[in-house]
C-alpha cells in the first residue's frame, strides 16, 4: 500500500458534522414493507421501460425495465413478488412531482431468479464487460446516478493518469459509506480492482477524510494484508472535499477547466458504493437492488445506517428507527446542505438515496428572513470553486444571464457553502439554481427556433426553385410554340401540317410524381435511422433499416418503369400523323368530379390516420363514414362520365349541370349526415334500454325522426332532378342561407365548450390544484361557452317552431318544437346541476368545512336546479297532449292525474338529493377531522368527540336515503 500526497483547494468551510448518532448501532435490516415501489427514472437520463404488466409474478433479481436509450438504466425486482400497478406515484425529487412507477408486492419468499455471475471478466472485451454491467443495472450512487457504463466509456477519451475513489463523504449527518467500509471492506477492494482492469489507470486512489478512523484502520490492514498498489490517501475534514472536481484538486493537484470534464484530464471518479455494487454483480451475478442509507436526526429514537431494499417507502424506514411524530418538522432526502426536503413520507427509497434526515424544529430552524447583502465577501472566501457569488446574485437578480455565464455560473456545484456563511440570510444557491434553469430554456428555445428557421428558409428554397423550374418549361413551350407557326407557314403551300411534338403522358407524370414522394419518404427514413443509430435503439435500427431497404428498392423499380415509358414515347409520337383526329377533350364536369375523388379520398386517410390514433371516437368515426359515402358516390359519378361519348370539339356546346351537380353533392352530404345521425341516435337508444332510463320514449321519438329524414334523403337522392325541380321551385334561399349560418354558429359553440373543457383537463394532467385551474381564463370560457350554446340551441328551436308565412299550424308541429325546448331546457337544467355540484366539490377540496359550504350560495342554486331540473323531468314524463279532434275533457283528466302522480315523486326525488349533500358533506367533514387529529394530536379529545358526532349523523342521513330510494322504487314500480 502506498500514500498520496495531498494538496488544497479554495475555500470551504466546518459545519458540525453529526456523525456519530447514527454509528452507535449495527448495520439494520428492516423487514419487507407492504408494497415496494420502483420510479422507472432513478438515473440520469431516459426513464427505463418496463418489460413486465400487472398481474405477472416476478422472481427476486428478475429484470422488470430495460434502458431506455443511450443514457439509460435496466431496473431489478428488489425481491419476488406480484406486479400490483404500473401508476404514477410520489417520487423523491425537489419538484415533489410524481413519475411512472412498478409496484411490487412482495410474496415474502425472496425467492431468487437464477444468478449469472461473470467469472470470466478478465478473458473477454472490456466492451462485454461494460454491457453486462449496463444489465445489472449499475449506477454512480454518490451522485446523479450517472451509469457506470457510460462514465466508464468516456474515460478512454484520453490516456488515464488517476483514478480516484470518493470515500469522503464530507456532508453532515451522513455515514451510509462510512458503513459500508467496515462492513464490505473485501468487497470494495476487490470492486477497485475490476474497475481498474476496465479503466488501466496509472494511479489508484482512495480519498478519505479523516474524521473516519475505524474505516481508515480496516482499508490500511487490508491493502497491506493484500500487498495491493492502491493508495489510500487521508484529507483533512472540509466541506465539500467530497465534491468531485474539490477532491481531484486534493489528490492530484490539478484543477478542472471550466465547462470540461474530469476524464478531459485524464481522471476519472468514482463512489466506494458503486465499486462494491460492481463487485457483487460480476463476482456474485447480483443486480443493483438494494444500497445502505443513513437514517438520523433528533426526531428518531434509533438512529442507525440500514441495508434497504430499493422502492421501500421513507415511511417504512422512519417506523423501523422509532420516529418521534410530535419532534418531526422537516423531512430531508440527503443532508442538510444539498438535500431537499420531503413533502410526503410516501416516497421511495431509489439507488442515489444515502441519508433520510428526520430533523426536529431546534435541530433545524426556519431559515432566517433575507436581507441585503453587505458586501462582506464571506461568500466569495467560502466558495469551494472560486467564483464570484455576489457578482452572480446580482446578474442573477437583474435576470442578465449572459453575463452570469461569462462569470462561470456553470461551474456552480450548488454545495450550499455561500448561503451557510452569508450574514444576511440570502439563499445564493436558490438564485443560481433559477438562472440555470432560465438559461437553459432559453437554449431549447433558440435551438428551436434555429431548426424552424432552416426548415422555413429550406422549404422557401424548394418553392422558388419549383418556381423557377416552371418558369423555364413556360418559356421552353413559348418558344416552341412560336418555331411551330413559323415552320407552319413555311410548308402552307403543301398543305400538310408538320408533326407535334409528343406530349408528356399521364402515366409519365404520375410515375414522376410517385418517385419524388418516394425519395421524400426515402430522405424522412435515413434521418429517422441515423437517429436511432444515433441513440443505440436496437429494435428501431433493425425496423428501420428493413424500411430503407424496401423503400430504395420501390423506388429503383419506379426509375426504371419512367425510363421504359420515356423510351416508348418518341415511338408513339412517330406513329402520330397529321391525319389522325386529335382526341377529344375531357370535359370540365370529368375533371371537377376527378378532382372532387382525389380530395375526398386524401380527407378520408387523415381521417383514418386519426381513427387509428383514437378507436374509440365516435364523432370520427361518423365523419369517415359520410366521406367515405361522399368518395363511392364522386367515383360513381367519374365511371359514368368516362363511360358516356365526350363532346367533339365542333359540336355545339351543352347546356350547363352545375346546379344540378351542386344540389347532388348537397343531397349526398346531407344523407350522408342523416345516416350518421341514426347510428347515433341507435347507440344512444341501446345504451338508454340497458340502464332503464326514464327518456327511452323520448329517444325512440328522435330515432323515427331521423330515420324518416334519412329515408326522404334517399329517396330525394334517387331522384335528383325531381330534387332539383323542387330546389329551385322553393323561392326563399335566404331563410336556406340563415339556417347554414346558424348550424355554423353552433358548431362553433360545440367546439369552444370542447375547447374548454380540453384545456382544463390539461390543467389537471399537468398538476395543477383546483384553485389554479379557478383562476385560470378556461373555466370563465367554458361557461360563457356552454350558455352561448344552450342560447342558440334555444334560438334554433324556437326559429323552427315559427311556422311559414303560407302554411298552416298544425297541432303535431307545435307538439314537436315544444318538445324539442322541453329538451333544451333540460340540457340547461342538468348544466345548472353539474355546475353547482363541480362548485360544492372545490370548497371541500379546498379544505373548507360543512358550515362555510352551506354558507355559501351553491348549496341552495345546487337545490334549485335539481327542483328544476326534477319538474322538467316529470314535465317530460307526462303523456302529449291529445289531438285536437280529441275530447278535451278526457285530455284534461290524464293530465291532472299525471300531474297528481309527477308531484309526489318530484317531493321524493328532491328530499333524496338533499340526503345526498348531506351524507357527502359528512363525509367530507369526517375526512377533514382526520387531518386535523394527525396534525393536532394536542385536540385530540375535541376532535374525536367532533368525529363522533358527525359518523352520527352520517348514519342518520345514510339510514334516511336508503328509505327514500327504497320509498321511489316502488312507486316507480306501482307506476
Amino acid at each position: 500500500m502506498q500514500t498520496a500526497n495531498i494538496f488544497s483547494f479554495h475555500g470551504g468551510i466546518h459545519p458540525p458534522e453529526n456523525k456519530a448518532q447514527s454509528l452507535q448501532l449495527p448495520l439494520g435490516k428492516p423487514s419487507l414493507p407492504s408494497e415496494l415501489i420502483l420510479p422507472l427514472g432513478q438515473h440520469i437520463g431516459q426513464s427505463s421501460r418496463p418489460l413486465v404488466k400487472v398481474g405477472d409474478k416476478v422472481l427476486k433479481g428478475e429484470t422488470i425495465a430495460i434502458n431506455n436509450g443511450f443514457l439509460s438504466s435496466f431496473l431489478h425486482a428488489p425481491t419476488s413478488g406480484t406486479i400490483a400497478a404500473i401508476e404514477e406515484r410520489l417520487i423523491a425529487h425537489p419538484s415533489g412531482l410524481s413519475d411512472l412507477c412498478i409496484i411490487l408486492t412482495p410474496d415474502g419468499n425472496e425467492t431468487w431468479t437464477t444468478l449469472e455471475p461473470l467469472s470470466n471478466w478478465q478473458d473477454i472485451s472490456k466492451t462485454d464487460v461494460l454491457a453486462y454491467l449496463s444489465e445489472m443495472g449499475i449506477i454512480g450512487m454518490g451522485g446523479a446516478g450517472f451509469p457506470t457504463q457510460v462514465k466508464l466509456q468516456g474515460a478512454h477519451k484520453n490516456p488515464l493518469t488517476h483514478f480516484i475513489i470518493n470515500a469522503a463523504e464530507c456532508e453532515p449527518y451522513i455515514t451510509a459509506d462510512d458503513m459500508l467500509i467496515r462492513e464490505k471492506t473485501l468487497e470494495l477492494v476487490l470492486g477497485i480492482e475490476i474497475l481498474q482492469h476496465l479503466v488501466e489507470a496509472d494511479n489508484v486512489v482512495i480519498g478519505i477524510e479523516d474524521n473516519k478512523p475505524t474505516a481508515i484502520a480496516a482499508l490500511k490492514s487490508l491493502l497491506i494484508k493484500r500487498n495491493s498498489k492502491i493508495q489510500l490517501a487521508v484529507v483533512p475534514t472540509k466541506y465539500p472535499s467530497g465534491g468531485e472536481k474539490q477532491l481531484i484538486q486534493l489528490l492530484t493537484g490539478k484543477e478542472v477547466p471550466s465547462g470540461q470534464y474530469p476524464a478531459d484530464i485524464g481522471i476519472l471518479c468514482q463512489n466506494v458504493g458503486t465499486c462494491v455494487a460492481v463487485h457483487d454483480a460480476i463476482t456474485l451475478g447480483k443486480p443493483l437492488i438494494s444500497r445502505f442509507t443513513t437514517l438520523t436526526g433528533d426526531a428518531l429514537k434509533n438512529p442507525q445506517n440500514v441495508e434497504v431494499l430499493l422502492g421501500t417507502p421513507v415511511a417504512h424506514l422512519l417506523d423501523y428507527a422509532d420516529s418521534e411524530k410530535k419532534k418531526l418538522s422537516r423531512l430531508i432526502m440527503g443532508g442538510p446542505m444539498m438535500g431537499y426536503t420531503l413533502d410526503s413520507a410516501a416516497v421511495p427509497i431509489v439507488k442515489t438515496s444515502n441519508c433520510i434526515l428526520a430533523a426536529s424544529k431546534k435541530e433545524l430552524p426556519a431559515p432566517a428572513p433575507e436581507q441585503a447583502c453587505i458586501r462582506c465577501g464571506m461568500c466569495e472566501q467560502a466558495c469551494p470553486a472560486s467564483l464570484l457569488p455576489q457578482q452572480l446574485l446580482w446578474f442573477s437578480k437583474s435576470q442578465e444571464f449572459e453575463k452570469a455565464e461569462h462569470h462561470n455560473l456553470f461551474d456552480c456545484i450548488e454545495c450550499g457553502a455561500c448561503s451557510y456563511v452569508c450574514p444576511s440570510s440570502i439563499p445564493l444557491v436558490q438564485y443560481y439554481r433559477h438562472s440555470k434553469s432560465s438559461i437553459r430554456e432559453a437554449r431549447e428555445a433558440n435551438v428551436k427556433s434555429d431548426l424552424a428557421k432552416q426548415r422555413f428558409e429550406a422549404r422557401k428554397a424548394r418553392q422558388d426553385a419549383e418556381a423557377a423550374e416552371k418558369e423555364a418549361k413556360r418559356l421552353a413551350r413559348q418558344k416552341a410554340t412560336s418555331s411551330k407557326a413559323t415552320d407552319a407557314k413555311k410548308a402552307a403551300p403543301a398543305k400538310v401540317a408538320p408533326t407535334a411534338a409528343a406530349p408528356i403522358s399521364d402515366e409519365s407524370k404520375k410515375l414522376k410524381v410517385d418517385i419524388a414522394i418516394g425519395k421524400s419518404k426515402l430522405k424522412k427514413l435515413q434521418k429517422l435511422l441515423l437517429e436511432a443509430q444515433e441513440n443505440e435503439h436496437i429494435e428501431e435500427i433493425n425496423n428501420l433499416q428493413l424500411q430503407v431497404t424496401d423503400q430504395e428498392k420501390t423506388l429503383a423499380a419506379l426509375e426504371e418503369q419512367l425510363a421504359k415509358t420515356a423510351a416508348e414515347a418518341p415511338v408513339a409520337a412517330t406513329a402520330t400523323t397529321t391525319a389522325k383526329p386529335s382526341p377529344a377533350p375531357v370535359s370540365d364536369e370529368l375533371k371537377k368530379a376527378k378532382v372532387d375523388v382525389a380530395l375526398i379520398g386524401v380527407k378520408l386517410k387523415k381521417l383514418q390516420k386519426q381513427l387509428a390514433d383514437t378507436p374509440d371516437d365516435q364523432e370520427l368515426k361518423d365523419k369517415i363514414t359520410a366521406f367515405e359515402v361522399d368518395l363511392k358516390a364522386a367515383q360513381d359519378t367519374v365511371s359514368k362520365l368516362s363511360e358516356s361519348p365526350q363532346p367533339s370539339s365542333n359540336a355545339a356546346t351543352p347546356e350547363p349541370k352545375a346546379a344540378i351537380s351542386d344540389e347532388l353533392k348537397k343531397l349526398k352530404i346531407d344523407a350522408a349526415i342523416a345516416k350518421a345521425a341514426v347510428k347515433k341516435v341507435e347507440k344512444a337508444l341501446k345504451k338508454a334500454e340497458e340502464i332503464q332510463a326514464p327518456e327511452i320514449e323520448s329517444i325512440r321519438q328522435q330515432l323515427q325522426e331521423a330515420q324518416q329524414r334519412a329515408d326522404e334523403l334517399e329517396k330525394a337522392l334517387a331522384n335528383p332532378q325531381d330534387a332539383s325541380q323542387k330546389t329551385e321551385a322553393a323561392p326563399n334561399s335566404a331563410d336556406a342561407d340563415a339556417a347554414k349560418k346558424r348550424k355554423i354558429d353552433l358548431a362553433i359553440a360545440k367546439a369552444g365548450v370542447k375547447k374548454a373543457e380540453k384545456n382544463i383537463q390539461l390543467l389537471k394532467e399537468q398538476g395543477k390544484d383546483e384553485s389554479e385551474i379557478e383562476a385560470s381564463e378556461w373555466p370563465k370560457k367554458l361557461i360563457e361557452a356552454q350558455e352561448k350554446l344552450a342560447t342558440l340551441e334555444k334560438e334554433q328551436a324556437t326559429e323552427q317552431t315559427v311556422p311559414a308565412a303560407a302554411a298552416p299550424v298544425s297541432a303535431a308541429n307545435v307538439d314537436a318544437d315544444a318538445a324539442k325546448k322541453r329538451k333544451i331546457d333540460l340540457a340547461i337544467a342538468k348544466a345548472g346541476v353539474k355546475k353547482a355540484e363541480k362548485n360544492i366539490q372545490l370548497l371541500k377540496e379546498q379544505g373548507k368545512d360543512e358550515s362555510e359550504i352551506e354558507a355559501s350560495e351553491w348549496p341552495k342554486k345546487l337545490i334549485e336546479a335539481q327542483e328544476k331540473l326534477t319538474a322538467l323531468e316529470a314535465e317530460e314524463s307526462t303523456p302529449a297532449a291529445a289531438p285536437v279532434s280529441a275530447p278535451v275533457g278526457k285530455t284534461t283528466d290524464a293530465v291532472t292525474k299525471s300531474e297528481a302522480k309527477a308531484e309526489p315523486e318530484m317531493d321524493l326525488a328532491n328530499q333524496i338529493k338533499k340526503e345526498k349533500i348531506a351524507v357527502a358533506l359528512a363525509k367530507a367533514q369526517i375526512n377533514k377531522l382526520n387531518k386535523r387529529l394527525e396534525s393536532t394530536p394536542e385536540e385530540a379529545d375535541s376532535i374525536k368527540q367532533e368525529i363522533a358526532s358527525t359518523e352520527q349523523r352520517l348514519h342518520s342521513a345514510e339510514a334516511l336515503l336508503e328509505k327514500l330510494i327504497h320509498s321511489q322504487t316502488n312507486m316507480q314500480e306501482n307506476r
